[in-house]
């Protein structure tokens, strides 16, 4: 199975593929100063054994060594609900700041609440930076425009850097469609914005997803453009169609079961990748809530 590729351009972009999680991890570097941001890094997590390890966020700092990149973020596009944020960790490793939409905030009361979480800050504090929709900033001589992004969730952003939008769980690969708006604060009406305006991007656009789910057994990828989606999508996204994608959208979520990580990852996430304080005993613990509106189907 293929699970690294290269996409050369301005940016450069590596792409890690994991297939436990499906998730897509990047290094996105810029050629003439070699400054790189990884973005979407997965901590592994084995939910049987309640074990987790640094397997594919270590890959991603020995690919930056071995091509002698500069780290100057860590980012990620949400709080993810497959899979739990490397970013803390790679943060202690590295130095590196990390960064997330500023709508993050609004998860974190959110999942507060669904966990029962007293001592949980909601202000974002534990990132060391949360974007504004619009903000720009610079990778080398690259500039990363931050484009706010809800539908999947509430706080999703897409980083458009250069010729390249890494458009998170928004879109799919065209032969799979858009992403599932169903969870506590998401929305099918916001989603379908969303992705208009990612489609108003210039239409050779290189855009990097957050998953390949490998539709017909195919190998995986997660690259496609602009002009890809708006013409092959198997959803429907043309511009007279926005009442017929949110009733398809709302139809189809309504049978997707929910992500087998879900209640294990946002605890975390919502913490910017930090795992539960030990305790007494130096254990940590997950916590998951049983029968949560919403959540239990």
């Amino acid at each position: 199975m293929t699970t690294f590729a290269h996409s050369p351009g301005q940016p450069d972009v590596a792409g890690f593929f994991d297939p436990d999680t499906f998730s897509v991890q990047y290094v996105v570097s810029d050629p003439a100063t070699s400054a790189c941001a990884i973005i979407d890094p997965v901590l592994d997590y084995d939910e049987k054994a309640g074990a987790t390890s640094t397997h594919h966020a270590d890959a991603l700092l020995d690919h930056i060594a071995r091509e002698g990149l500069t780290l100057a973020w860590i980012l990620d596009t949400h709080p993810h609900a497959d899979h739990l944020s490397a970013a803390h960790y790679l943060h202690e490793r590295t130095g590196a700041p990390v960064g997330i939409g500023r709508a993050v905030t609004e998860v974190q009361a959110l999942w507060k609440d669904i966990y029962n979480l007293p001592a949980l800050d909601t202000d974002g504090r534990q990132w060391d930076h949360l974007f504004d929709d619009g903000e720009t900033f610079a990778l080398g001589e690259l500039s990363v425009r931050v484009m706010h992004s809800p539908g999947h969730t509430l706080a999703s952003v897409t980083y458009v850097i250069g010729d390249a939008a890494f458009v998170h769980d928004t879109l799919f690969q065209p032969d799979f469609g858009t992403a599932r708006a169903d969870f506590p604060g998401g929305s099918a009406s916001a989603l379908w914005d969303s992705i208009q305006a990612i489609l108003a991007l210039p239409e050779q656009t290189r855009l990097f997803t957050g998953h390949d789910y490998m539709p017909d057994g195919r190998a995986p990828r997660w690259e496609s453009t602009v002009q890809e989606q708006r013409n092959t999508n198997v959803h429907p996204l043309g511009e007279q169609q926005r009442d017929e994608y949110i009733a398809m959208r709302n139809h189809r979520d309504s049978d997707l079961p929910m992500p087998r990580l879900l209640l294990h990852a946002l605890q975390v996430n919502v913490r910017g990748g930090r795992l539960p304080a030990p305790e007494d005993n130096g254990r940590r613990y997950l916590k998951i809530p049983l029968d949560a509106p919403g959540i239990s189907r």
